[in-house]
């Protein structure tokens, strides 16, 4: 995989929460999904329930861990925008919905150090 000094921060950290992810057996359903209160990085099923990632990397803690970015009006965006892709995909509205945050922290050298898969955060 790339080092973000090739991509943009978040989008490898995205891609590698993205393959964190699959190696958990968690199935991608879709990425950066959009609307207009905001994105969902990763969207994946794990066995019955539909799970929306909120995916967040960090190359130094000068400004916190990256997993307390995700405050209650992120959250908030998060549900509004959830409530956009079950009116957008139907055929997901009757599964287990649950809201996950993945934290990456970087190395100084910019390489992968660190995941945390905080897992329904509600």
């Amino acid at each position: 995989m790339n080092k973000p000094s090739t991509l943009s921060l978040g989008k490898f950290g995205e891609s590698a929460a993205e393959e964190f992810l699959k190696n958990q057996g968690i199935k991608i359903i879709a990425r950066n999904f959009r609307s207009k209160f905001g994105e969902i990085d990763l969207i994946g099923q794990e066995n019955e329930t539909v799970v929306f990632f909120e995916v967040k990397t960090r190359k130094t803690l000068y400004f916190g861990k990256p997993y307390e970015a995700v405050n209650r009006y992120k959250i908030t965006k998060i549900k509004k925008t959830i409530d956009f892709f079950l009116l957008k995909n139907p055929k997901y509205k009757n599964k287990k919905l649950r809201i996950d945050v993945l934290s990456l922290v970087l190395d100084k050298d910019q390489n992968l150090k660190e995941i945390k898969h905080f897992k329904n955060v509600l």
